[in-house]
């Protein structure tokens, strides 16, 4: 009985690591509102190019002068790159227009379905699949 335990106990384990990256990723359309679409325009403070998703930080001035950082969350590195950019599509201290649907609790942050650059270049086009919209035509 020990020798048939000790297989199925290993198995068991495997199975139990390789679900785990899977229940740590979060769904966007749970995390964000679609219905509640933002476009900001400031410098870019910082890009983080990681898994799952990468991110950058961006200030934003409002009308009284007063400077936000906001958090900008979008597509996984691969996918971005797929759609043919890189980690330095979009420059440090550059200014750039992001729209996307805010965050479901109230905190700074969107998530991207469009930036575009100061030259009018856009760099991004989010999946609307992530947020539970049609696929494109």
């Amino acid at each position: 009985m020990g020798h048939t335990l000790l297989p199925a106990v290993a198995i068991l384990c495997g199975l139990a690591f390789a679900a785990a990256p899977l229940v740590a990723h979060h769904s966007v359309a749970a995390q964000y509102d679609r219905t509640k679409q933002v476009t900001l325009t400031g410098p870019v403070a910082k890009l983080d190019w990681i898994n799952p998703h990468a991110r950058f930080l961006m200030d934003v001035k409002d009308a009284d002068g007063k400077v936000t950082r906001w958090e900008i969350e979008l597509s996984a590195p691969a996918m971005l790159m797929r759609q043919g950019w890189s980690r330095n599509a979009i420059p440090i201290g550059g200014s750039v227009t992001v729209s996307g649907p805010s965050a479901k609790d109230g905190s700074k942050m969107i998530y991207a379905t469009s930036v575009t650059l100061a030259d009018g270049k856009r760099v991004l086009s989010g999946s609307p699949q992530e947020l539970g919209g049609p696929a494109p035509q």
